[in-house]
């Protein structure tokens, strides 16, 4: 299981930096790719929890919300919102079974705000002054704190976090991640010039990196637990589905966003 997960990394890793480095096109079609990978597993998930969600309805609108991001037309994102919100909501009344109609319209919806919208922030955020290297950050502090919070956890981890969630979360293994996620954003900070913001507000944010990789993670083995699987796919040897390798990421990259724009600035 290491290795594998060790040499997905390995082929996965290049490309994403790649795709940070060169900024589009090649950074919205990263996103793009995997968001509607992320999309597909998310729908069969459903599927597999007993619900029948409008699959490419939703599917279609996490693509619209990723090429959204590249409107200069400020008008376009309320509609979008109100388009994934109300067609889904139309589309209910064709639903051949009435008593899950409204429950189907939740999971449409889900799908399109927990992938579509949470990825479009990867192309809003290299998007930004020195956004590269804040992308350049977000990936490995993350990676570093599920990494390192997988290690301990196996390791050292005794003391369950989340039993009723994920059997294999740890206090040991969380406490690892934000120990990990801290080095790595110092790290990360130095290698990319972004030490001249002060490590007053780095560090913090290293912190919370974490915080909000675990929940991304507990998140989805929630969703994975009502489904009854282990897994949301097989597409990446050692990690599972692309919505396993995207769980943290989706929330600690909209928090890096907000952040940079709010404290940062």
């Amino acid at each position: 299981m290491l290795w594998q997960r060790v040499i997905s990394s390995l082929v996965i890793i290049p490309i994403l930096l790649a795709a940070v480095w060169f900024g589009d096109p090649w950074i919205s079609i990263i996103a793009a790719f995997f968001a509607l990978l992320g999309a597909f597993e998310f729908y069969k998930l459903a599927d597999t929890a007993g619900w029948q969600p409008f699959s490419i309805l939703g599917i279609v609108f996490v693509l619209l919300f990723l090429l959204n991001t590249h409107s200069e037309d400020g008008r376009t994102t309320p509609l979008l919102i109100s388009g994934a919100v109300v067609l889904p909501l139309i589309r209910v009344l064709w639903c051949s079974n009435k008593e899950k109609a409204f429950i189907n319209w939740a999971w449409t919806i889900g799908g399109i705000f927990y992938i579509g919208w949470t990825m479009s922030h990867f192309i809003l955020l290299r998007e930004l002054g020195d956004g590269r290297s804040w992308v350049l950050v977000v990936l490995p502090v993350t990676f570093a704190s599920d990494s390192v919070a997988f290690l301990v956890g196996r390791t050292w981890g005794r003391h369950r976090m989340t039993p009723s969630i994920s059997l294999g979360k740890t206090w040991e293994g969380a406490i690892g991640a934000v120990i990990g996620a801290v080095a790595a954003m110092a790290i990360m900070a130095l290698a990319t010039g972004l030490d001249r913001f002060g490590y007053v507000l780095l560090i913090p944010l290293g912190f919370l990196i974490s915080i909000f990789a675990q929940i991304g993670d507990l998140v989805e083995s929630m969703l994975k637990r009502d489904a009854g699987v282990k897994d949301a796919g097989k597409l990446i040897p050692g990690h599972g589905g692309v919505l396993d390798r995207l769980d943290s990421l989706i929330f600690t990259v909209v928090l890096v966003y907000y952040y940079v724009v709010w404290l940062v600035g």
